[in-house]
């Protein structure tokens, strides 16, 4: 296909920068061993390092609102300041933005406002984050101990297989006998542990890793506690199983999570797997989100209500945001803070003269989603989640959503509003959208 009929073809493509999760410290007992490697960096001199808030270790992530008992945030009045700021900031912009902030600096005193808080469009890659509440929904189920849970985590293993396919995530694969991470696309015949497919979905986005994850749920959900079966057998179920009953059974589990700590399913679904080949195995539907609900998932993790306490705390522990940081988390203003971050973008090009499609620039369709909690380093550090949610036509919106997260933190730091650094250079734009 010539360069004008691909521009004149309608480009559907999921996308969403590599990064890291997961505390460095926890290599063995998590079973990720690419982090392995990250720490080896961050000890080799010369090396890029990282900032403050990325160093934390695995005891210092906690559950900031675990045994809250006040109100929904959203059964609050909301706060006029915070209200005020979202106006001034975002009302003359693409009206497509909806943005949803909850500061917890204070459980007692809990703030929220929104704009266009309930403005519904598909989440893109943040809809991994149900995907993991899917996996840890039916751990605890075939597994009530938490350590037997860590352990299935730790020491299952599992081959992609065939459900992998037109993967342009590259994933960091620990090498042994070279001892650092090699970094590429996730192939049939690569195998992890099932945290590595978490750290995988989750930190670098890779759509195969999002798809396997889903699998493996469903697959403790047949199994139960004789999980893991043989690779030969859990293929076997998937291909005797009619496809309607496999499509019953992975809309409940990334429903009945969601259902059980009080989030309205009708405002988030995922509907669909990540990948063409996963998809003809196990029919979907369509997704959704708005940031109200996407803001009530992030708030159940804080409550440890996500599945529950134990699950909640690894979730977000998979949500820790310790490589590079881009749109959203690019902000240097965040740079001491700890950020637990999810992005995904879907875009679409249409036909248009003089238009050339480029990645995260659909002139049909541009949705660039961010959640994210902000975790200031102290007692008297501001603690608040933002859901940012956007659809700018023939715009990357990388270095709006940075600019937006900095203006947010030192608002709500200082509780001054701030007005927006309009102004960038090339460098900042490029670098914004950015994961290595």
């Amino acid at each position: 296909m010539n360069q004008a009929k691909g521009l004149a073809a309608i480009a559907l493509l999921m996308a969403s920068c590599v990064v890291a999760a997961y505390p460095l410290d926890r290599a063995e007992e998590s079973g990720i061993r690419r982090l392995n490697g990250y720490l080896l960096q961050q000890q080799t001199p010369g090396a890029a390092k990282l900032w403050p808030g990325q160093l934390l270790d695995s005891g210092d992530i906690a559950l900031r609102l675990d045994g809250y008992t006040g109100p929904d945030f959203d059964q609050l009045p909301e706060d006029p300041e915070l209200a005020g700021f979202l106006a001034k900031t975002l009302r003359e912009r693409d009206p497509s933005y909806g943005m949803v902030l909850v500061d917890m600096t204070n459980p007692e005193n809990i703030r929220w406002a929104g704009l266009r808080p309930d403005v519904k469009q598909n989440a893109g890659s943040v809809g991994k984050l149900i995907c993991m509440a899917a996996l840890f929904h039916a751990l605890a189920e075939a597994f009530p101990d938490t350590e037997d849970r860590a352990r299935v985590l730790r020491e299952s293993v599992s081959p992609a297989g065939s459900w992998v396919s037109n993967e342009s995530h590259k994933v960091p694969k620990w090498n042994e006998e070279l001892q650092r991470n090699l970094h590429s696309v996730i192939v049939p015949g690569d195998e992890f542990r099932l945290s590595e497919w978490l750290d995988h979905a989750i930190s670098a986005s890779a759509n195969g890793a999002g798809s396997i994850i889903w699998r493996e749920a469903m697959l403790i959900r047949h199994f139960g506690a004789e999980y893991p079966k043989s690779f030969e057998e859990s293929e076997r179920f998937f291909k005797e199983t009619p496809k309607k009953d496999l499509a019953e059974l992975a809309q409940a589990l990334v429903t009945e999570p969601l259902a059980a700590a009080g989030i309205d399913t009708n405002n988030l679904q995922q509907g669909s797997f990540w990948t063409t080949n996963s998809k003809n195995k196990v029919p979907g539907r369509i997704s959704f989100a708005t940031p109200r609900e996407l803001a009530r998932l992030v708030f159940r993790i804080e409550e440890g209500r996500l599945v529950d306490s134990w699950s909640s705390l690894e979730m977000k522990k998979y949500m820790y945001l310790t490589k590079r940081r881009y749109r959203y988390s690019y902000a240097p203003e965040l740079g001491s803070s700890a950020v637990y971050f999810k992005s995904g973008s879907l875009y679409a090009c249409k036909p248009e003269e003089g238009f050339r499609c480029d990645k995260y620039m659909g002139n049909d369709r541009n949705l660039m989603n961010s959640v994210a909690v902000v975790e200031g380093i102290g007692e008297s550090e501001p603690h608040y989640l933002a859901v940012l949610m956007s659809n700018v036509l023939r715009f990357n919106s990388a270095w709006d959503h940075s600019r937006i997260a900095a203006a947010v933190h030192e608002t709500i730091r200082t509780n001054v509003a701030q007005a927006l650094r309009e102004t960038a250079t090339e460098k900042e734009m490029s670098d914004s959208g950015k994961s290595e």
